[in-house]
């Protein structure tokens, strides 16, 4: 008989490498590209999605997620596995399947609401020529679709800070080249007055967002001096946004969300204007975004 092979003699769980990679691969080839928002393409011999399409969807190296399926990876974080959830489309059940097999205990409580609302993925996944995103509480990147990585950069989605848009805009100077300087302020008061609500919302002791602020309010001073600040009574998030993109110039697009609040989580969606040109704009990205990725890939913060 066979037993789960232990990580370390600290951990108190074992973690299954063997059983681990065989329900990540069979999760993988179970899944179709139009499932995960991704292009058919000609020529396909995998069954599913190619791991490759898996590493990329949840923003970890290919190599990270080849040894995971060769059963001789190391442990795989928390983190990494709520991505790859994602990534893999799972069912709550599913995913704490994945997180027993890796030696940790399912999340519980606010840590389970970064598990895509099942409807939001469902409408996510069905917008494959419109920008789309799910947004957690805190500003955290849960999912978006392959329109929305093109026009405003992927996100590191298995580190923990590198999916946070706030974290990025404070902390990172690429983040804030999508819109024009003039407006830089204006998304740092938004980004704040956001934030400052989410938090409100949660116990006074929040782990997650009591971490998020301390760390932000030691790595920028911008953001320190307008945490300090009084609330403001309204900051106004625009409808209409003007995006600059390398490849296709300004665009500007309409913003739509739709909440999901007993999940803590919204789906944003960036629309085109009726009787403008970024239709047009969208689909001709769309196209030659394939070919000519327009953003570096994002950084790993620690």
């Amino acid at each position: 008989m066979r037993h789960p092979e232990p990580t370390s003699h600290h951990d108190r769980m074992l973690m299954d490498r063997r059983e681990l990679a065989g329900f990540l691969r069979r999760s993988r080839e179970r899944l179709r590209p139009h499932e995960a928002g991704l292009p058919a393409g000609p020529r396909r011999r995998t069954p599913g999605l190619r791991r490759a399409e898996v590493a990329q969807l949840a923003g970890m190296s290919a190599e990270h997620y080849l040894r995971l399926e060769q059963a001789r990876g190391p442990q795989p974080s928390p983190r990494v596995l709520a991505s790859l959830a994602r990534a893999l489309r799972m069912t709550g059940d599913e995913r704490d399947r994945l997180y027993l097999l890796a030696g940790h205990h399912p999340p519980a409580g606010p840590q389970a609401a970064d598990h895509v609302s099942p409807g939001l993925q469902h409408l996510l996944d069905r917008l494959t020529d419109t920008p789309g995103r799910v947004l957690g509480e805190l500003g955290d990147v849960l999912a978006q679709n392959a329109m929305a990585g093109t026009l405003l950069g992927e996100v590191c989605a298995a580190s923990e800070l590198g999916r946070n848009l706030v974290w990025r805009w404070f902390a990172d100077p690429d983040a804030r080249r999508v819109h024009a300087r003039e407006e830089h302020e204006l998304y740092s008061r938004l980004h704040v007055a956001e934030l400052r609500a989410a938090v409100a919302r949660r116990p006074a002791d929040d782990p997650a967002a009591v971490r998020l602020v301390r760390r932000l309010c030691t790595t920028s001073e911008e953001f320190a001096r307008l945490w300090e600040r009084p609330p403001e009574a309204e900051v106004r998030r625009p409808g209409r946004v003007r995006v600059l993109h390398p490849l296709i110039g300004p665009v500007v697009l309409d913003r739509e969300i739709l909440l999901a609040p007993e999940a803590g989580q919204r789906l944003v969606v960036l629309t085109p204007p009726p009787g403008s040109d970024a239709a047009g704009r969208l689909a001709l990205l769309r196209t030659i975004g394939r070919e000519r990725p327009p953003w570096p890939s994002p950084a790993h913060p620690h």
